[in-house]
């Protein structure tokens, strides 16, 4: 079939313009300042071939560095867990090979399915009353629960008690912002969110404490009387609490949490260049009005049949429109896939174990550093399989040498928050003994302050 391309002639263009009130095209871009314009015309080479492509990108992907080929210690979010082969095999099959969330009940029952036994388990694993269909990210799911919060509560003070990944914090931030609502960050002390400070600083202005369990440096802390202190005032409980760690920790039910948000990239997720991810949104029933995204529901048909439909829709943007309690339409529904086949796959037993495992497995190395001439276990609390070590040199020339010998040996905290010092080692089931020995020989080459 034939296509016939009708460009803008000039007429068009002129009123256009004048519809839209300005006189020229270069008025429309006036507030992108001068020295980031484009001058002149893109350098675009000529196309090429599909054997030329395939060569070209073949050797683009040379440069990367396989995971395969490196012992990961890297952690700050995102971890490097065993994937079952089927998790991929079932996420590829052509059906289900979308982000979409569907409208069309009638003709989506088995991504419904999925999706309403996702937050089964995410509400089994929380220990929460309700799930969505997930959010984009850890982060994007934190500040839509501070948003829940002032939504919930008509106040505009939402309180982060540290140690949380700053890249979240960033996004409640940037979300709070254009809204008008004041971000109030405590510092942490030792390594374990401050209560005294929170304490002073939770008021009846206050629509919400956040906190993250375990926490950015992998402590864990004792939140149930914090979460007494923030009722008391009529605010709301969040906690961002890593899924995977739920597997031998107290749900956060079971500790006061009104909201439960999380990345889900340890429930089968790879970690594909930092993303696509999983956001995990749950809240106690009172909340059910409140809650973004989307909702899986069952219900029965007519003819007596289970059905599989989105439900409260009342509360989502294409009907509420500036009402509406988030912007978020379409969600991650293929990482939601992911995580509900991994989740399906493990078991409770089986995320049980990968919990305990990563949890033994990071004592067993920071103990082993903890021996190290030079080095020591910067926070001396309990944790869950992530820590900071304080190094005889800096971070990152550790993190440089280990790229060279196939270690990626974990994260400079300074390169994420200037005030904070160390590096950030995170294991996971993953890691063997003999790994993990070979990294502390590895370490142990800095113990004098330099690479021998």
């Amino acid at each position: 079939m034939k296509m016939t391309f009708y460009p803008n002639t000039d007429e068009d263009r002129r009123e256009m313009l004048e519809t839209i009130g300005v006189a020229r095209f270069e008025d429309l871009i006036r507030e992108i300042p001068d020295e980031i314009r484009l001058k002149g015309d893109l350098k675009i080479p000529e196309a090429m071939s599909e054997l030329e492509v395939y060569t070209h990108l073949s050797s683009l992907a040379k440069k990367n560095t396989s995971m395969s080929d490196s012992i990961s210690f890297l952690g700050a979010g995102v971890y490097d867990h065993f994937v079952p082969s089927a998790v991929s095999a079932l996420l590829s099959r052509s059906e289900y090979y979308t982000a979409y969330t569907p409208y069309q009940a009638e003709v989506s029952q088995g991504t419904l399915q999925a999706i309403y036994e996702y937050q089964t388990m995410i509400c089994r694993l929380t220990g929460m009353d309700v799930s969505n269909a997930s959010m984009y990210d850890g982060g994007s799911a934190m500040a839509e629960a501070a948003l829940l919060s002032a939504s919930q509560t008509g106040r505009k003070k939402i309180v982060i008690g540290h140690p949380v990944n700053p890249l979240y914090v960033q996004v409640v931030k940037t979300y709070c912002h254009g809204q008008g609502f004041e971000v109030v960050e405590i510092p942490p002390v030792d390594g374990i969110v401050n209560a005294e400070m929170i304490n002073r600083v939770i008021d009846d202005k206050t629509a919400s404490l956040i906190v993250q369990q375990p926490s950015f440096f992998g402590t864990l802390s004792e939140l149930f009387p914090l979460s007494e202190v923030v009722h008391s005032k009529g605010s709301i409980f969040i906690v961002n609490a890593n899924p995977i760690s739920l597997g031998i920790l107290k749900p956060p039910s079971e500790y006061g949490a009104d909201v439960v948000v999380g990345e889900g990239q340890p429930l089968g997720i790879q970690k594909s260049f930092g993303g696509p991810f999983l956001g995990i949104f749950a809240v106690k029933e009172f909340l059910l009005r409140r809650i973004p995204g989307r909702l899986a529901g069952v219900t029965v048909d007519a003819s007596g049949e289970r059905g599989f439909v989105l439900t409260l829709q009342t509360r989502e943007q294409q009907i509420r429109r500036e009402r509406a309690t988030s912007n978020i339409c379409t969600n991650e529904g293929l990482m939601m896939l992911a995580s509900t086949i991994y989740m399906s796959l493990m078991g409770k037993e089986g995320i049980r174990e990968v919990a305990i495992q990563s949890t033994a497995k990071a004592h067993y190395l920071a103990d082993q550093i903890s021996r190290l001439p030079g080095y020591r276990i910067k926070y001396h609390q309990p944790f869950f399989n992530e820590f900071v070590v304080t190094t005889p040199v800096a971070p990152s020339s550790i993190i440089e040498a280990g790229v060279r010998e196939n270690f990626l040996a974990g994260v400079d905290l300074s390169a994420l928050n200037q005030s904070e010092s160390g590096l950030l080692v995170a294991v996971t089931e993953k890691r063997t003994r003999s790994e993990i020995d070979a990294f502390v020989k590895f370490l142990e080459r800095f113990s004098y302050g330099m690479l021998k």
